[in-house]
């Protein structure tokens, strides 16, 4: 019995001490806004993290906003494509993405005014590999 859970517990801790894996799909992960208050003629800049085996992710990732009061969730201006700048492949590539988006006085076709948003990141690679979804914390926009 000693045995079996001295084995069991050295098992639990070598799986535990395990490195995070490169995989061949990327991997995207939300990490930080400069600011979970957003008013008008600011800017807001969210960092992503991403890491990819074969370091071949492709130049667009996928950008989201989910508003709650919008009729379907979304503000359909704002779903769209972001340019990742281009960089060398190499093996087991990792690095960050910052997304920065100016809110202006224009009115979208779902005014996101005195709302919370959440924004929704999927990273595609050019194997045509798709990321895990990543997902920001909610940003108030205010008037």
């Amino acid at each position: 019995m000693r045995k079996t859970f001295l084995f069991s517990l050295l098992i639990l801790l070598l799986s535990g001490c395990k490195k995070d894996k490169f995989t061949t799909a990327p991997q995207l992960k939300y990490k930080s806004a400069n600011t979970t208050t957003l008013g008008r003629f600011q800017t807001l800049s969210l960092t992503l993290s991403f890491t990819d085996a074969e370091g071949d992710i492709a130049n667009t990732l996928t950008v989201l906003k989910i508003v709650k009061r919008c009729p379907n969730g979304s503000d359909g201006s704002f779903v769209q494509p972001y340019t990742v700048p281009s960089f060398p492949a190499a093996k087991n590539q990792q690095g960050d993405i910052i997304v920065s988006y100016s809110y202006n006085d224009v009115n979208p076709l779902c005014s996101p005014r005195n709302d919370t948003a959440i924004f929704k990141f999927v990273l595609k690679d050019k194997a045509d590999h798709i990321s895990d979804t990543a997902v920001s914390q909610p940003i108030i926009i205010t008037n």
